[in-house]
């Protein structure tokens, strides 16, 4: 049976277990959009910016370990998906745009929405194919799904206009794809080498990152015949937990104060699977082994005594055999009192009878911790949401923590729960979003609402971009509320009139009933929680240059104030209350 360009591209899609493709459809896409119309494997969900509908793609492909899919038709469209395809390239998912373009004979004329795109997705894709005639389709599709779905990067399909339903006559490279990962294994003289490293060690750290995801199992058993800490980035959070043997936490700038010592107070640091981006949470003069199987990761951030190139699971299996046991457990003792010291005050932050206003947001990340289902998935926005979930929201068992946690771009909690959600429709998502980041992705409720999607969104509504605002503060810079500051809609009623559910809760003790009745709801539900704007963030250690920076903002804020500014004092006033409660 004869095909044209776009049947031939869903049958290689539908090859690699491809169902959902996010977008929004133009006059380059119509054909593709015909042959979608027309093919009971897929599914196109509409949404209403295209950058949505990368994130979503997103989602997908970190959950199933596949591919994917998001589109938009020529310039402006295809534009609109490169953050969410930066974020699936910094967070190292298979994600495939795909987009149109203007016909051959328009090429080079400044025509009507012509855009280099080649040049544009060039920093993005590692593989682009453009389909410049129906013969090409074929080898290079599958050359750039593949790519995506093994190396766990963004590509792209470019299809012009004029050639969408022209016909594939030759068919002779379509093959089944390679769909597994290989395993990788370092030398065993290597191997030897960092077991000699680790066995010299008095106080071993491990610092495990999310490359640790399939082999959980071994680093817990290695840290136990080390005694030996086991610190976590906070994309691996969703696969160490406190519960879990020697795990003290995170470190970095939201991380605690035992997951900066052990690494801080180690003298051999076994990095393994991580990509940690703020090297100045690592120390110098200490040995380091790290392993990943990306050889450019390898002394990425820290001056590395070994390097193994290696995936973690293989590496830890026959590595083990050549470690030591530990001698000593003093130093896990001594990171397990500061631990379990640090969990009593997250608690404490987050315990119910806290119930000064406007509200603690900890409140609501405890309380929805504690009644999410146990496979929960929770997409967290960028900002001190992300703060919240990381110090109050447990990820045991079998839940999971999506986000933009290496691009760092605000937006992308909510249309992650997009993808998650179509994806399983009957699994309990939850995203995690400031009301920055929910202000920028909220047109697209009505695409959860249109598709039945029942996620809950939880909005730390303090009518502010905090996390900006204290970074300023840090700085040395006073309040600018032109600047941080956000007017808002009533997040709830805004639910209600797209379609879905909401309730706004202004006191803690509706904090427990608004999340039950989030859980319990058909609807895409929104929880417009109003938190207190002062609330702090304070990383596990503080240096002098940002003590003297946040000093230096309250004296610049306080001489604002003598001078008839009025928003510093209510500045003031709002973390006195949310930090120094009477």
């Amino acid at each position: 049976m004869s095909q044209n360009v776009c049947e031939n591209l869903l049958d290689i899609l539908a090859g690699v277990g491809v169902r959902d493709i996010f977008g929004v459809t133009g006059d380059a896409l119509n054909a593709f959009l015909e042959a979608i119309r027309t093919d009971k494997r897929f599914r196109w969900i509409g949404v209403r910016h295209e950058e949505n509908a990368a994130y979503a793609a997103y989602a997908q492909a970190e959950l199933t370990g596949g591919i994917g899919v998001c589109a938009g038709t020529v310039g402006p469209g295809a534009l609109h998906l490169i953050n969410g395809l930066y974020n699936a390239k910094k967070e190292c998912a298979g994600v495939l745009a795909i987009t149109g373009q203007v016909a051959h004979g328009e090429r080079g004329s400044n025509y009507f929405q012509e855009v280099n795109l080649s040049k544009m997705f060039d920093d993005i894709c590692s593989y682009q194919a453009v389909i410049n005639s129906p013969t090409q389709m074929p080898r290079l599709a599958e050359i750039a799904v593949q790519k995506a779905l093994l190396e766990r990067t963004a590509t792209r399909i470019e299809l012009p206009i004029d050639v969408t339903t022209a016909e594939v006559k030759n068919q002779h490279f379509m093959h089944p794809l390679v769909s597994s990962r290989p395993s990788m294994l370092p030398p065993s003289a290597e191997l030897d080498k960092a077991a000699k490293i680790i066995n010299e060690g008095n106080r071993v750290a491990l610092f495990c990152g999310v490359g640790c995801r399939e082999a959980k199992d071994e680093v817990l058993a290695l840290a136990e015949k080390l005694k030996a800490p086991i610190v976590h980035t906070l994309r691996a959070k969703d696969i160490f937990d406190y519960g879990d043997g020697n795990v003290v936490g995170l470190t970095g700038l939201i991380g605690n104060p035992a997951g900066y010592h052990a690494v801080w107070d180690c003298d051999v640091l076994v990095m393994l699977g991580t990509n940690f981006p703020y090297d100045g949470f690592i120390p110098d003069g200490i040995k380091i082994v790290q392993v990943d199987y990306k050889v450019e990761n390898l002394g990425r951030r820290a001056p590395i005594t070994l390097g193994l190139m290696g995936t973690v699971k293989e590496t830890l299996e026959e590595l083990a055999p050549r470690i030591k046991n530990g001698q000593s457990e003093k130093f896990l003792q001594h990171l397990g009192k500061m631990r379990d010291k640090w969990l009593k005050q997250m608690d404490e932050q987050a315990d119910l009878s806290r119930t000064d206003e406007p509200l603690h947001p900890q409140l609501f990340a405890k309380a929805i911790s504690d009644r999410a289902s146990s496979d929960a998935i929770f997409c967290v926005d960028v900002g001190e949401c992300t703060v919240w979930t990381a110090r109050q929201v447990r990820l045991s068992g079998g839940r999971r923590m999506l986000g933009s946690f290496n691009h760092g771009s605000l937006g992308a909690g909510f249309p992650i729960a997009i993808g998650a959600s179509a994806l399983d429709p009957q699994r309990q998502v939850w995203a995690l979003c400031g009301d920055g980041g929910f202000g920028m992705a909220m047109q697209d409720f009505v695409t959860a609402v249109r598709f039945n999607l029942p996620l809950k969104v939880i909005v730390f509504n303090n009518s502010e971009l905090g996390f900006v605002k204290m970074e300023m503060e840090v700085s040395g810079l006073p309040l600018y509320p032109a600047a941080t500051g956000l007017l808002n809609p009533n997040f709830a009623e805004y639910a209600k009139v797209c379609g879905g559910d909401g309730v706004r809760v202004e006191h803690a003790k509706d904090i427990v009933p608004a999340v039950e009745q989030a859980i319990a709801s058909d609807k895409p539900f929104v929880i417009d929680a109003v938190v207190s704007p002062g609330e702090l963030t304070m990383p596990p250690t503080i240096t002098m240059e940002e003590a003297w920076g946040f000093g230096m903002s309250k004296a610049k804020e306080a001489l604002l104030g003598l001078e008839g500014d009025h928003a510093q004092w209510e500045g003031w006033k709002e973390e006195f209350k949310a930090n120094f409660p009477l």
